[in-house]
């Protein structure tokens, strides 16, 4: 049996991403740039589309001036 491809840590993961940068008031697109992201890379985390790296998750934590576990928190 073939599993989803998204997992529930990858939701939790995506919605934080998402409230956190609009409570900051950034774009996408400005988060990607604090970040050193691609902006399609943070489109696709943020829609669950790409999985995330440990590196990544320290980038867009820094930018988003959170420690990391707080982006994986449900």
């Amino acid at each position: 049996m073939k599993r989803a491809r998204s997992s529930p840590l990858r939701r939790v993961l995506a919605r934080n991403l998402r409230l956190r940068r609009d409570a900051l008031g950034l774009s996408q697109e400005e988060l990607a740039e604090l970040s050193g992201l691609h902006r399609t890379n943070v489109s696709k985390f943020e829609r669950e589309l790409h999985g995330m790296s440990i590196d990544n998750l320290y980038w867009l934590a820094k930018a988003l001036k959170v420690k990391p576990a707080q982006l994986l928190e449900s």
